[in-house]
């Protein structure tokens, strides 16, 4: 009887072992690519709902690498953060991140380049202080072009987050040096005129996101007249929300209503995952939420005629849910984190159905693994949209989340066209320029 208590014993632990160790290898996206994929096949994506719009993605190519990016922009492994703006000049302007890895250090760079037909780049500048850098964020103000950059530290298992820098280009081509700006600690998430007004919405106390301790944070919109000195939007503290909500973007649609996106993934009294929320046009700073349980990563909201749309990043599962779990806060949080890790995701096109106050599905941008953190030009024509984004190979496997933050990412470009009527259609040329 002993003997066979022990082997069930040993039995146990080496079972648990197993899957500790299973669990380990997707965790550090110590995974063997085909035979991932082969093993675990993308759950099919949410029904498309139909809408005013026929979506269709006209065109993809890679542009980070690429010919026409110039030799003096040092392209690393991982590139992922990004911005591009279309300036006064008639020129687009292109910052990203580029590092050995995903995760931070110190051999980070933020790369600016600009074109004026999105496929041949001229150098601008580059920035490697010897920290991390994150979240590029353009404004165009008039004649000055100016660049937010996030401050970090080189810690890969640590958020570490120290505030934001600004260079603006000279009348003579000239970038100058980073200068810290904005409340320390905080972190910008989109900058933006809207109805002429600069506007920068971003959060602080993201120092303790993933310590889980449930500290909260708090999402600010703030406002400025010179791109450097910032002051708040609305009300005497400019915070519209606190919680658990981080990357948060906001639009106006025809009347003047503000709808936002935040991505709960700190969680709080309402859960975890995302909030949409909304404000009248009369107390915009007056947030009013709704909690859903899926996380839609790195939100940007971009109006198309009268509609509000959302792109951002989708969990491949079946219910695509954030908050799969149950039970004590601290442990619910941690379980939902690993979850997250060891699963496909998709950028994808939401649109906002302002009647019922939800997101309904659109489609996916070609994309998978790493994925996400969108930008949107104006198109060539009225009907249609540029989204700047970044993704593991688009002809590579179909990796877990974390299996993709390991490998490389490039940076692609998508022409969406939108047409009155019908369901959305997902059909594209998919090109990596070389």
């Amino acid at each position: 009887m002993r003997w066979r208590g022990v082997s069930k014993l040993m039995f146990a632990a080496l079972l648990a072992g197993g899957v500790i160790c299973l669990f380990a290898s997707e965790y550090f996206g110590w995974v063997d690519p085909i035979a991932w994929e082969r093993a675990h096949p993308p759950a099919p994506p949410p029904r498309a709902e139909k809408g005013p719009y026929v979506v269709r993605v006209l065109d993809t190519r890679r542009v980070v690498p690429s010919a026409g990016i110039p030799p003096e922009a040092i392209v690393e492994r991982a590139n992922n953060n990004l911005d591009v703006v279309r300036h006064r000049d008639g020129r687009v302007y292109l910052a990203w991140r580029s590092a050995p890895s995903h995760f931070a250090g110190s051999k980070t760079i933020v790369n600016v380049v600009s074109s004026i037909d999105e496929e041949h780049w001229q150098f601008e500048a580059r920035f490697s202080p010897g920290f991390d850098l994150r979240e590029p964020r353009w404004l165009s103000l008039g004649e000055h072009l100016l660049l937010y950059v996030a401050r970090l530290g080189n810690n890969p298992f640590a958020f570490e987050p120290r505030g934001i820098s600004v260079t603006s280009r000279g009348p003579d081509g000239a970038w100058s040096a980073l200068e810290a700006v904005g409340p320390p600690g905080f972190i910008a998430w989109r900058v933006r005129l809207l109805d002429g007004r600069p506007l920068m919405i971003g959060y602080s106390g993201g120092g303790s996101l993933y310590e889980f301790r449930g500290d909260p944070l708090q999402v600010l919109v703030l406002t400025t007249h010179d791109g450097r000195r910032w002051a708040p939007a609305w009300g005497p503290t400019g915070v519209v929300l606190r919680g658990g909500g981080s990357e948060t973007d906001f639009a106006f649609d025809g009347g003047g209503a503000l709808y936002a996106l935040t991505r709960n993934e700190a969680g709080d009294a309402d859960g975890f995952g995302s909030k949409l929320c909304r404000a009248s046009r009369d107390d915009l700073g007056r947030w009013e939420c709704r909690s859903d349980a899926k996380k839609y990563d790195s939100p940007l909201i971009f109006a198309h005629a009268d509609e509000l749309y959302v792109i951002g990043r989708r969990n491949v599962t079946v219910s695509g849910e954030y908050d799969v779990h149950r039970g004590p806060r601290l442990i619910r949080a941690i379980r939902n984190a690993l979850a997250y890790l060891v699963t496909g995701k998709r950028c994808a096109l939401w649109r906002i159905d302002r009647a019922e106050n939800r997101l309904a599905f659109v489609l996916d941008l070609p994309s998978r693994g790493d994925t996400c953190f969108a930008s949107m030009l104006p198109g060539t024509s009225a009907n249609e949209v540029i989204i700047y984004d970044y993704s593991s190979d688009l002809h590579g496997p179909d990796l877990p989340w974390t299996a993709g933050q390991r490998r490389p990412t490039y940076i692609y470009r998508h022409v969406l066209r939108f047409s009155p009527g019908g369901p959305a259609r997902t059909t594209a040329c998919v090109t990596d320029a070389q």
